[in-house]
């Protein structure tokens, strides 16, 4: 899979969100920014993210997904803290 698709795939299902996907060969990092995370747990979170992906992790296409999650004000805040 590119990078392209597996970002495609994460528009598809999360619409509102700004996305970034990284990586390459079945290896990824996404940056999920979007308040649909809101009061949502961590593994909520991961389930929200891995769910497009999973067919694709299943045929081997992805091997691993590294994710950071943020809401618009924790990714304004971690924009200007680093």
């Amino acid at each position: 899979m590119t990078v392209d698709e597996v970002k495609a795939l994460l528009v598809a299902a999360i619409p509102d969100a700004e996305i970034e996907v990284q990586g390459e060969g079945s290896k990824y990092t996404v940056t999920v920014v979007t308040d649909r995370f809101a009061g949502m747990r961590p593994v909520a979170k991961q389930q929200l993210i891995y769910g497009p992906l999973n067919a694709h992790i299943a045929t081997g296409e992805i091997h691993a997904v590294s994710m950071r999650t943020f809401t618009q004000e924790e990714w304004r805040k971690a924009k200007l803290f680093g």
